[in-house]
Order: structure tokens, then sequence, then C-alpha cells
């Protein structure tokens, strides 16, 4: 099904796709196509029976026009240096769609963390933080969590960094718990902009969101959230998967409950209210109102696009279509919502946590919430306007279109040095 397309030339394909409706240089566009800088590093570590072991390690500065690098850090087996590039890119592009003062980075070690203990990880993620330590920094280079990485690896990298740097700095990572300087509703941020960015192009199309159909591809931290506060909206969640399988009930389910199941036996897989075990693929060609692709990236191929029957998609996840299925969806009926946009929760929160650190005042959750809607709302109206004003047939263009000339922007208005 997946995994073919090259993540990076997927991301300089949608730039290119949007330079036809843009007034930047081609010198211009080519500087943005591709990372200032990639540190590929090899962390060694000794396991807990004394062994050593080496892992591959990367981190990817994309473009730091428009503020520091913002980006996660990934723990997963298949991670590789044009992934790593390619999601630095994108991050440049989604802090810019949503307007915030950011650029764009990304991190990843090549490490499967189901085969190692807390404290092997633990070793781990300090042996990585000491070699990022001279590009991190609250004004340099802010990492975040990704996938298989949450709040834990962050305060060990927040630790770390603080302990060789002998300072106090929350805000070289964001992504924390509370009691490491963490801000309220970032756990439910990705999430929650995905179905933020759902409701508005619902609203868009004429549709109504009370009652509509939803599939989630992903039940991981995004797509468990993006299911229970599209349920609170109204909505009604008929099917989701994870890397094991997928779960069906034509009446839908609690994606609460869902998720407690997962917690108590790792999959979701199972589950009681389930009225039959489908395929990761029969969650994504299912007949909804709304798809949620909350896994990896290139979940949907040109083969499997053709079957995709969904209205709308609102992306959780990092570039779930290949460019080729872009351009298949593009052309029919389904609206989807970019990943840059839809996802964007996620580093707006960030943001938000980064400011709470630098000036020591944080929010309570509501100010959060609503200064995110804030954010997602303006950016979804500016794609719509964007859409209107160059007769766009596809909204992942359109984000483009409006990120790129707000990076080029600052480039152009700061000159070229030297």
């Amino acid at each position: 099904m997946t995994g073919q397309a090259n993540p990076f030339e997927s991301l300089q394909s949608q730039i290119d796709e949007a330079a036809a409706y843009l007034d930047v240089e081609d010198d211009v566009l080519e500087r943005l196509k591709h990372p200032e800088r990639v540190l590929e590093t090899n962390l060694t570590i000794e396991r807990d029976d004394g062994s050593l072991e080496r892992f591959k390690a990367f981190r990817s500065q994309f473009n730091g026009d428009r503020g520091p690098y913002k980006g996660g850090i990934r723990y997963h087996p298949e991670v590789n240096r044009d992934e790593v590039k390619a999601l630095s890119g994108w991050m440049v592009y989604k802090c810019a769609t949503v307007d915030i003062p950011y650029g764009g980075g990304k991190g990843g070690i090549v490490i499967d963390p189901k085969e190692y203990s807390e404290a092997e990880l633990e070793r781990v993620t300090r042996a990585f933080a000491k070699e990022l330590r001279p590009m991190v920094g609250e004004d340099r280079d802010i990492p975040a969590p990704d996938v298989n990485t949450g709040q834990r690896e962050m305060n060990w990298i927040k630790d770390t960094y603080e302990t060789l740097e002998n300072t106090t700095e929350p805000g070289v990572v964001t992504g924390k718990n509370l009691a490491s300087g963490g801000s309220e509703g970032r756990v439910e941020a990705t999430g929650r902009s995905t179905v933020i960015a759902a409701r508005e192009a619902f609203d868009y199309l004429g549709k109504d969101l009370e009652g509509a159909t939803v599939a989630v591809q992903g039940y991981g931290n995004a797509g468990w959230i993006a299911a229970k506060l599209i349920d609170e909206m109204g909505a009604t969640v008929v099917a989701a998967s994870d890397s094991s399988g997928g779960i069906y009930n034509p009446d839908g389910f609690d994606p609460v409950t869902a998720k407690q199941h997962k917690n108590e036996t790792g999959s979701i897989v199972g589950y009681e209210e389930s009225e039959e075990e489908i395929t990761n693929e029969d969650v994504l060609t299912m007949d909804v109102d709304l798809l949620i692709p909350a896994a990896l990236e290139n979940a949907i191929d040109a083969d499997l696009a053709e079957e995709v029957d969904a209205d709308v998609i609102s992306e959780a996840a990092n570039g779930p279509l290949t460019p080729q299925a872009d351009e298949i969806l593009a052309e029919g009926d389904a609206f989807v919502i970019p990943d840059i946009l839809a996802n964007a929760g996620g580093v707006t929160v960030s943001y938000f946590e980064w400011v709470q650190n630098r000036q020591r005042f944080y929010w309570d959750e509501q100010k959060v919430n609503e200064e995110l809607e804030e954010h997602i709302v303006d950016a979804f109206d500016a794609l719509i306007e964007t859409i209107e004003e160059n007769d766009l047939e596809n909204p992942r263009t359109a984000a483009y279109v409006v990120a790129i000339e707000r990076v080029a922007n600052a480039f152009e208005e700061a000159g070229s040095f030297p």
C-alpha cells in the first residue's frame, strides 16, 4: 500500500505545484526547497546487560527565515535522512500557514522503542540531547514530541540541556509535562486542530457535521483525540484502526472506551463495541463523510486513492497522501484539508508553550484553546480566500501558496547574507 514515495521529493513537488501561482523568483524558490543543514550522528549507549549499541540519529534545520527552527523528534526503525528533511520542510510551511514566528526543523533516531527498557531509552535520549546541544536553544531550535516520543523524552532533553549549560531554560523544548513548564491543552492540540479544520470545511461546503460518519486511521494521540472531539461535536465515529488492524460499527462507538481498550491490550482490535474487524485499507477507503488519516506519511498512494470514498479528509498525520494520490483526489469530489493546516495545532500550542516559558507566565486551558481556535480558523479563511482568488482545485496547493509567500517575503525583507 505505502512507503514507496520519497517524502523529500513529495515536499519539493508540492512547492513546485504552488510556485505556478506565486510571484517568487526561481532562485529564491530553489533555496526554499532544501534544508539549511542536517546533522547526522551516531549515538552509542550501554544496554542494561552491559553491551554497547549504536543508533543513527538526525536533526534537520530546514529554514529559519521566520524564526527559530521548530519541530519534533521521532523514534522509529524506518527513520531516514530524506524523511527527516521532508518533515523539517513541512514544518516550515506549517508554521507559516498558521502564521506563527518559527522556521522548521525535525529530528529522529533509528530505533524501535518497544525493544528497549525505559532506562535504555533515557540513555539514548540524553545521548541525542548531548549531540543536539550546540544546535538547540529557545532562540535557535526548539524540539518537540513526534512519533513514539512524548512528555517524558522532552523532560529528559530539557534536563540534559539545562545540566550541561548550567542554566534554567524551559523553552528549549516544548511538549513537556506541566511540572516541567508544559502548557495546558498541548496533549489535545493536534487532534483539536484536525477537527476544528474539519468543522470549518463542513461549514464551507454546506454540510452538517451533526450525525456525519467518521473513520480514523491511526489511533495514537492525534487520532484518538480527534475521534473523541469530533464525537463531542455530534459526528459518529464508525471505524478506526491502528498498526494491528481496524474496527467497524455502522452505528458508531465510543472513542474513549475504544482508547481504554487499546491502552489495556495494546491494540484497538478486539474492542467490544466493534461489529467487524477490518484492515487499515478498509478504513482509508470507507464510504464516510470524514476521513482522518492520523498515522505515518504515504498512507494513501495512487492505487488506494482511486478507492477513497470520503467527502472530506482532514490530515492529522504528516504527508499521508503521496503527490500522485493528492492529484487523483483533487480531481475528484473529496475536499482535502492539508496537513500543514489540519494538524498544525501541535506546533501552534507548542508556540504558546514557548511564549509562556519565555514570560514565566502560564495560561489556563480555556485561553489556550481559544487562541488555538482563532489561529486555525484564520488560517482556514486564508486558505479559502486563496483557493477562490486563484481558482484552485487543490486546497494543499493553496496552503503552500499562502505559506511560501510568507517565507519568501521574510527572506526578501531581511536581504541575503553574505
